[in-house]
């Protein structure tokens, strides 16, 4: 049996699959057409987010047997030809959950107290202490979309600051709830209500362009969005519009709809911080994922043992 690494990973990944005697290939960087030429020669691939396993690659699969994603979301897999052709994908729900629950703390903190803006003021010579008078966490209402094991991490998180937790999460359960001290409310009422809208999703046909100028509108005109979920959940050009017009106060993007994003539509946009994806970029979040899929997608070739499966035939 053989595995295919499509993405850079971690060495770790490597360490684990000579641990349990499985050959391995890295190729990285391939075009769609080299990937589709090669795939089926292998059991097993490992992805991270750069390599797209769309239906065109994965149609004429008859060797492959498991996709194992390196992090969270799976919208660059296409779950319904792999189901088709008895491919089961994997991902590793719990290997960033730190990293990507600290990096959504510290975009709030950097918005509410301008630490970016002041940053680069103060490095061009300025004194500007009383232009970037902020505002304090503790006592706002943080709106949750998507309670899975990040956004319960987030909740965590926040309201050990002293923030209040709302959610509208139709899978939280009440004892979720209870511990975490948060609410469930419906979508309207989290946006209307909440002074800052985390976004830990999944991105699907449901979830896509959730946040647009008509959902934006309703929300607090002092409010801020943070997403470090996925690209696609706001409509790009929308929040443009509203940052620029003063909808709402600011927002935090850590994901875009297109990655690389070296060109982008909400580029010089009013209160407005990018980060290039740096959800699961931590040293710990980089090899802790290349371990569990590592051993995820060999442990299912080996031993038909499935773990974090996101489909099933």
């Amino acid at each position: 049996m053989k595995i295919l690494i499509s993405d850079k990973m971690s060495d770790k990944v490597e360490d684990v699959l000579k641990s349990k005697s499985i050959d391995y290939d890295i190729k990285t960087g391939m075009d769609p057409e080299e990937l589709k030429s090669v795939i089926d020669q292998y059991d097993g691939i490992l992805i991270r987010s750069a390599t797209k396993l769309t239906s065109n690659i994965l149609a004429d699969c008859k060797n492959l047997k498991v996709v194992g994603r390196a992090g969270v979301g799976v919208d660059n897999v296409d779950l319904e030809t792999a189901t088709k052709n008895k491919i089961l994908v994997m991902n590793t729900p719990l290997g960033n959950l730190e990293a990507t629950a600290e990096l959504t703390i510290g975009l709030m903190f950097s918005l509410y107290r301008h630490i970016h803006l002041a940053n680069q003021s103060t490095h061009d010579g300025k004194w500007e202490k009383s232009k970037f008078m902020g505002t304090e966490l503790k006592g706002k209402t943080l709106g949750i979309v998507g309670f899975g094991n990040i956004g319960q991490r987030v909740a965590e998180m926040a309201s050990v600051i002293g923030m209040n937790i709302i959610t509208n999460s139709n899978s939280a359960s009440d004892e979720d709830l209870s511990k975490l001290g948060a609410s469930k409310v419906s979508t309207e009422q989290l946006l209307t209500d909440s002074d800052i809208v985390s976004l830990h999703t999944k991105l699907n046909d449901d979830t896509k362009n959730m946040l647009n100028k008509n959902s934006i509108a309703t929300m607090k005109s002092s409010a801020v969005i943070i997403n470090c979920a996925r690209g696609g959940l706001i409509n790009e050009a929308d929040l443009k519009d509203c940052l620029n017009n003063d909808v709402i106060a600011g927002a935090a993007i850590d994901v875009y709809e297109k990655e690389p994003a070296t060109e982008n539509v909400m580029f010089g946009a009013k209160n407005l911080l990018l980060t290039p994806h740096l959800g699961a970029s931590s040293k710990e979040a980089q090899s802790n994922v290349a371990i569990d899929v590592a051993n995820q997608v060999a442990d299912y070739l080996k031993d038909n043992k499935i773990i974090n499966n996101v489909n099933s035939f």
